[in-house]
């Protein structure tokens, strides 16, 4: 039994392939269902965000499970697997803990360090507990990854200037624009992007900020905070008539912007430019519209080349952080291999007493109560003394290939 991690990130795979292979809030616990249903999966959680895919799974045998997950990704998207497999990565035992510690810390993140992905980690391991699909292992795994990303987070700098994709549309769009102040602007979405985009403009200078959603309700409430307005999405299409710029990302699963919508906002501008900058995962708006004349398309490849250039200038928080998922990956492993012997090692001393006890029962009635009493303290002390050396090499091996062997030959002699 190992622990994987299989998946795809915005690394790894383009920003379409992303998009089609998500899955959103709604599905997930129907997704989940469907993980842990199949032949090699003991215990799931799926992390799906708008930047990764990634299935961390209990399971019997690596290449079962991750055919298994290939399987699942395949019918999420309902393409064949050759059309992502080269864009699928995979870590086993360690490397799988060691990349969900990093994952949680934000190094994996398309902006270094964000701090949203903490919480989407936690949140996909919450679920997985509410549907029953992660167990011991994986509850093991998943709590103390949240406690690297923590540590990583109040021990150094990592997460100081700009911490979130919000964040970074926003500073994007401003550094584009030489400066946001008397600019009109319009945020799409009133989820938690679209919540740190709003937040991230209280203090720009901007002349007006438009919040358009699904629903109107909560875009009033997000408006109101910077002394905006609220508009719902069948007003869009006249606000973008006349703002500067459009930050946008939905949960939407198809475009909210085709070619033609645009080219009509355009037609009613007179091509007077327009920049967008589009970070939803799959995208709000067609690709092609950054083709037309004064549109100005920014989407996630481009926030993060934007973002990656300050990593130099956090080198130093980066060490300090790979340095804290070193001392907590060794001690993951070392509670790791405890948890593994545990279970064997209370099989051993219970197949022990039950073979003591039918022995003493067996000779009980030609032995008075004082001799039954001393025999049973002899027995005790005998097998105790003869279970404390196995123990102590198999808990000084477990999780190494020595105590694989140690711990099948002891299956296989006392037939655990």
């Amino acid at each position: 039994m190992a622990v994987l991690a299989i998946g795809l990130n915005h690394r790894s795979a383009p920003l379409d392939l992303l998009g089609e292979m998500k899955v959103d809030d709604s599905d997930l616990a129907k997704a989940l269902a469907n993980l842990i249903s199949r032949e090699h999966i003991s215990e799931v959680v799926l992390l799906s965000t708008c930047h990764r895919v990634e299935v961390y799974c209990f399971a019997e045998t690596f290449h079962g499970a991750y055919q298994n997950v290939r399987d699942f990704l395949s019918d999420t998207a309902n393409c064949l697997p050759e059309y992502f497999s080269d864009s699928l990565y995979s870590y086993y035992d360690t490397d799988a803990a060691t990349h969900l510690f990093s994952v949680a810390c934000g190094l994996d993140s398309a902006v270094l360090g964000e701090h949203e992905i903490q919480g989407q980690v936690k949140s996909a391991w919450n679920t997985a507990l509410v549907e029953g699909t992660c167990g011991t292992a994986l509850n093991a795994l998943f709590r103390q990854a949240i406690e690297v990303g923590k540590r990583a987070r109040s021990e150094t700098g990592i997460s100081q200037h700009i911490t979130s994709i919000s964040q970074a549309a926003v500073a994007l769009a401003s550094e584009r624009l030489k400066g946001l102040t008397g600019h009109r602007l319009m945020v799409v979405g009133a989820g938690d992007m679209g919540e740190g985009m709003v937040a991230s403009l209280a203090k720009s200078g901007v002349a007006e900020v438009v919040v358009a959603n699904r629903t109107p309700g909560r875009a009033a409430e997000l408006a109101e905070r910077i002394g905006g307005r609220a508009v719902g999405l069948n007003e869009m299409s006249t606000e973008l008539a006349v703002v500067d710029v459009l930050l946008t990302s939905t949960g939407a699963s198809s475009l909210i912007l085709e070619y033609c919508d645009v080219a009509e906002i355009m037609a009613q501008r007179s091509n007077y430019p327009l920049l967008i900058v589009d970070v939803a995962v799959p995208r709000d708006v067609d690709p092609m519209a950054g083709d037309l004349p004064g549109v100005t398309l920014l989407d996630m490849d481009d926030l993060r080349t934007f973002a990656n250039r300050g990593l130099r200038e956090r080198q130093a928080e980066l060490e300090r952080v790979r340095h804290i998922i070193d001392h907590e990956l060794s001690r993951y492993l070392d509670h790791s291999s405890a948890r593994e012997a545990a279970p064997l090692i209370t099989a051993l001393r219970t197949r022990a007493e039950i073979l003591r006890r039918e022995e003493l029962d067996r000779h009980a009635t030609r032995l008075s109560a004082v001799e039954q009493k001393a025999l049973d303290a002899a027995t005790r002390s005998l097998v105790a003394k003869l279970l404390h050396e196995p123990t102590v090499r198999l808990k000084d091996a477990s999780g190494s290939p020595r105590g694989d062997r140690l711990a099948e030959a002891l299956r296989d002699l006392f037939d655990l």
